[in-house]
């Protein structure tokens, strides 16, 4: 009850719920975007691709996207240093740690552009099982894709100064537009039954233009930023270095965690590639979903630390933890329930069948690795992120080996259960050491967090568990409409009148009636 207390001793001004709400609402708007494509180019692309190609195409994606794990962390110390500065009125400071943050990302940029080279060569050692001819479009598409990423690596900083202004609104337009124009270059490429060297060649180009789209909004839109070789400070280098050595630890750890079991599946299975990039994309919207609307915490957490109590600090990270944990339930138990008929209607029996159950291991395991992730986010945003490296290298071991292990004695569900493994212990090793370290930040006890930000929200779960006996199966689930309705009614209900507070309601109530609290 002492934290309800300090909730209701210490609300959050309307600024700050405002600002959050309204970027928060930016990120839905460029989420829905991103699931357009994400949700249409799939069900195109199976109908239209054999089911090897389509495993290869996936793959020329997943081994393009390691550029961005060159990040190093460097786009989230922009958006909070930028946050900090801007709060502090210190313009100066913003011009230093983008100039700094531009020129760590171009080397990253040439690295990203030699591993991309490595990887193209090595693509016949890597997938040994994929069909001969498939290898020469493969490396050609890795290179266009992998390569034209390497753009976009160093344009991100851009959108970073946004994100740290607290203006969602220029990356949603950014992201609206490239997302939008992916998806119709695939399909021409693939409508007019090109190769897959010329999907990769079309994809490049798109993200070669998303690049220079970000550099111009800056140039248009953030000239107070200023960006030059004259501002690069070493002090700022530094203070970049010291804030980024953890994270591109925890970049690594992601690696393990999920960048790289769609590659695990590919090299003991080839065969199942296509099934499990299939679970995996409706896990990737339910994840896009929680992070568009958490996302914008933590520059403003960012902001707020240097003008908060300890105290006003844990009330916040209570609430979104609360909030986030609602959120990864609604959107998740959907999955979870009606999975089946959902991937079904989207690209077939076949794929559903095969799928069904890699996706339920993964919904699951993705809510359970998501509950800390309003902490972690509030952790970087107070310079605390060395306190939360144990939780991501203990996720990142265990998920790792235990898919590799898994793998080869149960195929892409082995990678998959490696993956709930990995979430279970990086979970415990959160709670069971890191919040340790980090009450100077967040007064906040640990079984108040736990119980009020975490157990209560989970009772949104209650009804989903009551029909395990009637979705767990293989093929079509044992419910019919007035189950699914009731089911809908009673999980919407505790959604509302348990798992959040009356306070909750009253807040998201001003928000949806424009008053102010």
């Amino acid at each position: 009850m002492a934290t309800l207390s300090v909730e209701a001793r210490h609300p959050e001004p309307p600024t700050f719920a405002r600002t959050l709400a309204s970027n928060s609402v930016a990120n839905v708007i460029r989420l829905g975007a991103t699931s357009l494509v994400a949700i249409l180019l799939p069900a195109y692309l199976t109908h239209r691709l054999p089911l090897k190609t389509y495993s290869a195409w996936v793959l020329i994606l997943q081994l393009s996207a390691y550029v961005g794990y060159l990040d190093f962390g460097v786009t989230t110390a922009v958006s909070k240093y930028i946050a900090e500065y801007r709060a502090k009125d210190d313009s100066v400071g913003c011009n230093r740690c983008a100039s700094v943050a531009l020129m760590i990302m171009l080397v990253a940029s040439a690295l990203g552009l030699i591993l991309t080279l490595i990887l193209a060569w090595q693509v016949p050692h890597i997938f040994h099982a994929m069909p001969d001819v498939l290898y020469p479009d493969v490396r050609l598409s890795v290179v266009f894709v992998g390569g034209s990423l390497c753009a976009s690596l160093a344009s991100s900083v851009f959108v970073a100064i946004f994100v740290g202004l607290q203006r969602g609104k220029v990356p949603m337009v950014i992201t609206v537009v490239s997302r939008l124009l992916f998806g119709v270059v695939i399909c021409l490429a693939v409508g007019s039954h090109r190769s897959l060297a010329v999907m990769g060649a079309a994809a490049g180009c798109v993200n070669i233009f998303t690049a220079l789209l970000q550099f111009a909004a800056w140039r248009k839109m953030a000239q107070g930023i200023r960006v030059s070789v004259h501002f690069v400070d070493k002090v700022m280098l530094g203070t970049m270095f010291k804030y980024c050595a953890v994270l591109t630890l925890w970049s690594v750890c992601m690696l393990f965690v999920s960048g790289l079991d769609l590659t695990i599946v590919g090299y003991y299975a080839f065969s199942q590639t296509a099934y499990y990039s299939i679970a995996t994309s409706p896990t990737a919207f339910m994840l896009m979903i929680t992070a568009a609307l958490m996302g914008p915490l933590l520059p403003a957490a960012s902001a707020l630390s240097v003008q908060r109590t300890r105290i006003q600090m844990g009330s916040i990270l209570l609430r979104s933890t609360r909030y986030a944990t609602v959120l990864l339930l609604l959107t998740g138990m959907p999955l979870v329930v009606g999975g089946y008929m959902i991937v079904r209607a989207w690209v077939g029996p076949t794929y559903a069948a095969q799928s069904i159950q890699l996706l339920r291991i993964l919904v699951v395991a993705n809510i359970i690795r998501n509950f800390c992730a309003p902490y972690a986010a509030m952790v970087v945003a107070t310079s605390k992120q060395w306190a939360a490296t144990a939780a991501a290298v203990a996720e990142g071991t265990v998920n790792l080996a235990s898919s590799i292990w898994l793998a080869r004695h149960m195929g892409a569900r082995g990678v998959a259960l490696g993956t709930l493994l990995g979430a279970a212990a990086g979970v415990a090793m959160h709670f069971g050491l890191s919040m340790r370290y980090t009450q100077a930040n967040f007064e906040l006890p640990r079984i108040d967090l736990f119980t009020k930000g975490i157990l209560r929200p989970a009772v949104i779960a209650v009804p989903s568990l009551l029909l395990v006996s009637r979705w767990c199966s293989v093929g079509v689930p044992l419910i019919h409409f007035p189950g699914y309705f009731g089911w809908a009614v009673s999980t919407l209900f505790l959604a509302w009148f348990v798992a959040i507070s009356r306070e909750d309601r009253a807040l998201f109530s001003r928000l949806v009636s424009g008053k102010r609290g």
